[in-house]
């Protein structure tokens, strides 16, 4: 059907010109700019070289790279360079691709990429009509009618979530700014308003529980009510409250650096985006008290701790989910600390499997399991991907105030159907944020539990388990105090230093961070602490602390061109 609507459009009554111009609200990267000018094609997880080449002539190499360029997010990334040079290389590559696709043909005619690509050709329609002929105008302008026609009649062929957000975005974008599309905006203001009861809960979070994909939906949504602004026309009521519950929770998801917690399949978001879209969100409202979209903050000084403090997310939300129930960030100024591995999916399937595990999360996991496993298949951005199931059911979590700390307890029931078992966990920070005091817990809470271990534990070996920290890449780690201590120096010149109460083996090994637009996962290093249980209750006690000599403030100025 998609195909059939896509020829359908070419029959369609061209648009003639613009009803009001666009400002471009998306953000591109000037170093990815750059690349593509030289001819360095980093998509999907692909680099190309092909400097001269037209885009469309070199063969995909798998369906990621192919949804990246249809998608033409790669204009945000031309335009934020915007030299003569940036703008004939996005100009080639757009009426390229109008003359070989632009006719309902190739993999980029489907609501969620056309939507994307109508955006970036509206927001950066002046930047690329610059220099064109009539002629050339003339084309464009078709083109982004038989786009916005097709996305008139498919939208509703998308998954309800972001996909469906982008989609009608695009649709109210085509409404506002084509002759000829008008009628569209109550078409697709009535359906977001739909999306905002059924997809935003009422604490600003949506199912998937990805942090991400949360700064995607608030980004659509805060472009969509601007421009019906600058149309004098009103964001519906429900429209208006999904932004104003929304920005709350992206802040409690916010770390000290800017950048989002990375769980659930989520990165951490260009930089600055979630500050832009939050400020242009207009809404002030401060952190919540409590959870966030199932997500606790603890924040004191320089330092933020964002936790996983609820269930994971089950059913069809489940697709990207990891096993991450109470993992924890730890990022200190502008630097983060404590992290946990991240999507592995631009990396293969392998490499996704991976990351969802509960050993690749900054949290405690049994010997050979994870909080929970993975079932059925299902598809993702076109990537087949498993349902989470046997996931923790019951999360008890209390946050409070001790003498001289903030304080998160709480506990999952993952492990108890496998050994009996229930994790809890207690953090306090303390509130100059200089130090974080943990402990970790095992144990058997009733008879039933107590009869599980007893069967796992049947050789009398006890359950070995370990506490993992993962480090970030460019956190520098060694063993102290004869291999009872862990020193760790950050960029900004802050040292930190991890202890522990002795009743565990302590070791550092490598571990990796799994970032999209990388080629291949940074390695780095983990923390360990490695014992076992041998009754029906255990527990460890850790600490991570600055060291003495670290200064209360720090002018951390040691900033990066990011790594293209």
């Amino acid at each position: 059907m998609h195909r059939f609507h896509a020829w359908l459009s070419t029959r369609g009554r061209p648009v003639t010109g613009f009803v009001a111009g666009t400002e471009p609200r998306s953000i591109g990267a000037f170093a990815r700019g750059r690349q593509l000018v030289a001819g360095n094609l980093m998509f999907g997880g692909h680099l190309i070289e092909a400097p001269g080449r037209m885009l469309w002539d070199i063969p995909p190499p798998d369906p990621a790279f192919e949804t990246q360029i249809h998608g033409m997010t790669w204009l945000d990334d031309l335009a934020a360079v915007g030299d003569p040079v940036a703008r004939e290389r996005a100009q080639d590559w757009v009426w390229g691709w109008i003359a070989r696709y632009g006719r309902g043909t190739g993999p980029g005619w489907v609501p969620e990429l056309t939507a994307r690509r109508l955006i970036r050709l509206l927001h950066h329609s002046q930047f690329l009509l610059r220099g064109r002929t009539e002629a050339d105008t003339t084309i464009f302008m078709r083109a982004l009618a038989r786009q916005a026609l097709f996305l008139s009649r498919r939208w509703q062929a998308t998954e309800p979530g972001p996909e469906r957000f982008e989609a009608l975005t695009g649709l109210i974008y085509a409404g506002l700014t084509l002759k000829g599309m008008e009628r569209q905006v109550a078409i697709g203001e009535k359906a977001l308003a739909r999306q905002c009861r059924s997809q935003i809960d009422a604490q600003g979070g949506i199912p998937s529980r990805n942090p991400e994909e949360l700064l995607e939906v608030f980004t659509l949504l805060t472009w969509t009510a601007q421009a019906l602004r600058e149309a004098r026309r009103r964001p519906s009521a429900e429209h208006s409250g999904a932004v104003e519950r929304i920005a709350p929770t992206l802040r409690t998801l916010r770390h000290a650096d800017g950048s989002l917690a990375r769980f659930h399949g989520g990165g951490r978001g260009a930089e600055g985006r979630l500050d832009h879209a939050l400020a242009a969100s207009g809404v002030r409202s401060r952190v919540p008290g409590g959870l966030s979209m199932g997500y606790a903050r603890l924040s004191a000084g320089r330092s933020s701790i964002i936790i996983d403090a609820a269930a994971p997310p089950h059913g069809a939300a489940s697709i990207g989910a990891h096993a991450s129930t109470l993992a924890f960030e730890l990022t200190s100024g502008r630097r983060p600390l404590i992290v946990n591995c991240g999507s592995g999916a631009s990396f293969g399937p392998d490499w996704r499997r991976a990351g969802r595990a509960t050993p690749s999360h900054s949290t405690l996991a049994i010997e050979g399991y994870s909080s929970a496993r993975l079932g059925r298949a299902g598809r993702i951005g076109g990537a087949r991907q498993e349902h989470l199931v046997d996931a923790p059911q019951h999360v008890p979590v209390e946050l409070s105030h001790a003498e001289d700390a903030l304080r998160f307890e709480g506990g999952h029931d993952g492990y108890v159907e496998t050994h009996g078992l229930t994790h809890a966990r207690r953090l306090e920070l303390t509130l100059d944020g200089r130090a974080l005091v943990g402990e970790d817990m095992l144990m058997a809470l009733d008879d039933a539990a107590k009869q599980r271990f007893d069967r796992a534990n049947e050789g009398g070996e006890g359950v070995a388990y370990q506490i993992r920290f993962h480090l970030h890449p460019e956190v520098d780690a060694e063993l102290d105090m004869g291999g009872m201590a862990v020193s760790m120096a950050l960029k900004s010149g802050e040292i930190w230093v991890f202890r522990h109460d002795g009743a565990a083996t302590l070791r550092l090994e490598p571990s990796v961070y799994l970032e999209r637009g990388r080629l291949r996962p940074r390695a780095t290093e983990q923390i360990v602490l490695e014992s076992t249980a041998r009754g029906h209750a255990s527990r460890l006690r850790w600490s991570l602390s600055k060291a003495q000599d670290t200064a209360i403030a720090v002018r951390d100025l040691n900033r990066e061109e990011e790594e293209v």
